[in-house]
């Protein structure tokens, strides 16, 4: 099996080897096995916390070079009428540490009932769909993981 323990810095490479198409799930994953597009099997080591990002390119030991893609995923687009709902539906999920993907006039996150009803309580739009998945990176560099074992959280959700 083919061993990937290599990100590399220079994204300009444009000569791949493979492909390999993750969900955002597994691209947060420091040890995954993935089948890439040509079919061959790798495993994929990457620093504990490193979330890989579609378009990122990785070194095999046989110094094969892959490139990561972004699958589509069931994912949630919220759009609205005005600037200020927009801002309370991004608010409201962010309390709630959901990783979100920002444009412009529009939230992407992934599929989810619960949050689904929340923002239609919100009196947002909000579209089902297939898409890649590509949330913000944490606000001070990594990702922003919380590791509660219990919900007691330190600081007051209001």
């Amino acid at each position: 099996m083919l061993e990937i323990h290599t990100k590399l810095t220079d994204n300009n490479i444009s000569d791949f080897d493979d492909k390999v198409s993750m969900s955002f799930d597994l691209r947060q994953k420091s040890r995954i096995r993935v089948k890439l597009a040509s079919g061959r099997e790798a495993a994929i080591f990457m620093a504990r916390g490193e979330i890989l990002r579609g378009g990122d390119v990785l070194q095999a030991q046989d110094g094969s070079i892959i490139q990561v893609q972004a699958a589509d995923q069931q994912v949630m687009i919220v759009t609205t009428h005005s600037a200020h709902a927009l801002m309370r539906a991004a608010y409201h999920l962010g309390n709630r540490h959901v990783p979100l993907e920002i444009g412009d006039g529009w939230l992407k996150l992934e599929a989810d009932y619960v949050l689904k009803d929340m923002l239609l309580g919100l009196h947002v739009n909000v579209e089902e769909t297939d898409a890649p998945f590509e949330p913000e990176a944490g606000a001070y560099g990594g990702g922003h993981h919380h590791h509660h074992d219990d919900h007691d959280h330190s600081h007051h959700h209001h």
